[in-house]
């Protein structure tokens, strides 16, 4: 079997030790060359992919042109992406990398539009029968105060983020029964609880559009789907997060989120390795909280399971067949923090 060249972008972002794992540990034995790239210079990944480059941002003219330099002259079959932002541009622009023999596992520009605006995602959920929080989309304090009103604040915590966004940037959880002092004196900083009057000197009276919704007080899930045309489906308790990545996670067989990640799936028209969140209300149903469409950062653990959903959308890219998939339900991830020594000439010198 020919070995393959897959440039994996986003290369200092948290997950990617386990999408190397994915691609280099695939169940073909296959060999894959990673060519790594990524906005800042010094990240993990330019040391452990076997090539790096720094590239600009996705916002930035030279991003598209640097891109296409780059995997006509390393030969690139495949460009996986890892970051969110890059999604429009990359799914825009198929054509150009198709133009010199690179495919790229990106959903269609329409897929990708819906599935990263939470707002829309949200909509589209309500009109499939996907259980959502309660939420609305606010741009002023008063509204946002009186819209909370209406979900129980100041009696129940509520939920405000930006429809667009990745991570857990500008997302907040408003909840006046929380003790700061005690928090400063027990808890390690954060900046995800705050107050009403805090979070008023931080946005004024009038800001971009917000949502705010409802606090989900129980489990959290992420669910792995790969399309290849097939589905492989693959939900997994988050047990554990720190700094909105999955420490601690199980990969659990649980119907309903199956059966709504496969709703999702076919009405946004996402493809390759892409992914949803929710999040259990107080009666435990499952209620949905955003998309990924692209690979997740702990997707990992469904390779552990026995889905190597990356190296499959991969194969899906290069319209190559992907067998089916036997998932070991209950295979677990215990994450910890690694590192890489570097000499004075950033060479590695070892690796934890």
């Amino acid at each position: 079997m020919d070995g393959l060249t897959v440039l994996v972008t986003g290369a200092g972002a948290p997950g990617i030790k386990g999408t190397l794992y994915s691609l280099k540990g695939n169940f073909e034995n296959r060999d894959v060359r990673v060519i790594g790239t990524d906005i800042k210079q010094e990240v993990v990944g330019k040391y452990l992919c076997d090539s790096f480059y720094r590239i600009p941002r996705p916002t930035d003219t030279g991003y598209l042109d640097l891109l296409l330099s780059i995997c006509q002259k390393e030969g690139v079959d495949v460009v996986v992406p890892q970051n969110t932002l890059e999604l429009p541009v990359l799914a825009e622009n198929r054509s150009s990398f198709s133009d010199i023999g690179t495919s790229v596992a990106v959903s269609d520009a329409s897929a990708i539009s819906v599935a990263n605006d939470k707002y829309r995602l949200m909509r589209l959920a309500e009109q499939i029968g996907v259980p959502t929080p309660k939420y609305g989309l606010v741009n002023n304090f008063e509204a946002l105060t009186d819209f909370a009103k209406e979900l129980g604040w100041p009696d129940k915590p509520v939920v405000v983020k930006p429809p667009l966004s990745n991570g857990m940037r500008g997302v907040r959880i408003v909840d006046e029964s929380r003790d700061l002092k005690e928090m400063f004196y027990l808890e390690k900083p954060t900046s995800l609880f705050v107050k009403m009057k805090s979070l008023y000197e931080i946005l004024g009276s009038d800001f971009p559009p917000l949502i705010v919704m409802e606090y989900l007080p129980n489990a959290e899930y992420t669910v792995d789907v790969l399309k290849t045309p097939e589905y492989t489906i693959v939900p997994r308790k988050r047990d554990l997060i720190q700094s909105g990545i999955t420490f601690h996670g199980t990969v659990e067989y649980h119907e309903a989120l199956i059966t709504y990640a496969r709703k999702l799936s076919e009405a946004t028209g996402l493809n390759y390795a892409f992914g949803f969140q929710f999040k259990m209300d107080e009666h435990n149903t499952p209620k949905l909280l955003e998309s990924n469409p692209r690979v997740q950062g702990t997707m990992v653990l469904s390779t552990f399971a026995g889905a190597n959903i990356i190296y499959a959308a991969v194969k899906r890219a290069l319209n190559e067949d992907v067998p089916g998939f036997q998932i070991k339900w209950g295979t677990k991830i215990l994450r910890y923090w690694g590192g890489i020594g570097l000499e004075n000439n950033n060479t590695a010198v070892g690796f934890l």
